[in-house]
């Protein structure tokens, strides 16, 4: 039997797909040592790997078949944009993808001015901007934080990840317009969907099982 090989963005995604594959009896003992300088976890008895990657990088591993399922945020799905089936919402790690900016800014959005945005996500941006708001703006990337953008100056608006709005309010921000909702995606590559289809069919089902007996709770 071949290894059923899984992807999970790192850091608290990881930490909470990993809670919800347990709760369905799939486990990773090697996962749970922090001082491990592994790269790829295995639970023998299963036939599973995991291992951990940057999230941008997940949705690349699942397209080229290095993972046959992925575990990684709505946000790095639409702005990677690769070829692989999207079959369930986790639930998990909800929030919102939104312009933000000063109170000051919404004058401009109202109005189509010519504004440029800073964002992590220019596809994303681009996307909402040209092809829902039909307005024309200049993006620009950074990799950094973004709020500063506005403050000094590089940009009226940004586009970016917000969960509480608390370090918005800090900067003197808000959110101007809400772009789309995101949480946790589990995501499988298309071959894999064929040759391994009952494996995984066998995981979406638990996982779903899952989520049902939540929501009744």
């Amino acid at each position: 039997m071949r290894y059923l090989t899984i992807a999970l963005a790192k850091g608290r995604l990881a930490k909470k797909a990993m809670e919800l594959f347990e709760a369905i009896g799939i486990s990773c003992e090697e996962m749970k040592d922090k001082d491990s300088r592994k790269l790829i976890f295995t639970n023998e008895e299963l036939g599973m790997r995991f291992f951990l990657a940057k999230a941008s990088d997940v949705p690349t591993y699942v397209e080229y078949g290095a993972a046959d399922i992925g575990i990684v945020g709505k946000d790095t799905l639409l702005e990677e944009g690769r070829k692989l089936y999207e079959v369930m919402d986790l639930g998990i790690g909800r929030c919102r993808m939104c312009v933000c900016g000063p109170a000051s800014a919404k004058e401009m959005l109202k109005h189509h001015q010519l504004i440029r945005v800073a964002t992590k996500y220019p596809r994303i941006a681009k996307d909402y901007f040209y092809n829902q708001k039909y307005q024309t703006v200049e993006i620009i990337k950074l990799s950094g934080s973004i709020e500063l953008a506005p403050i000094v100056g590089l940009a009226e608006v940004i586009v970016d990840i917000v969960e509480t709005g608390s370090t918005l309010r800090e900067n003197g921000l808000e959110v101007l317009e809400e772009v789309c909702s995101l949480s946790a995606r589990m995501v499988v590559n298309q071959v894999s969907m064929k040759t391994e289809n009952e494996r995984i069919t066998r995981i979406i089902k638990a996982f779903q099982g899952r989520a049902e007996e939540r929501s009744r709770l």
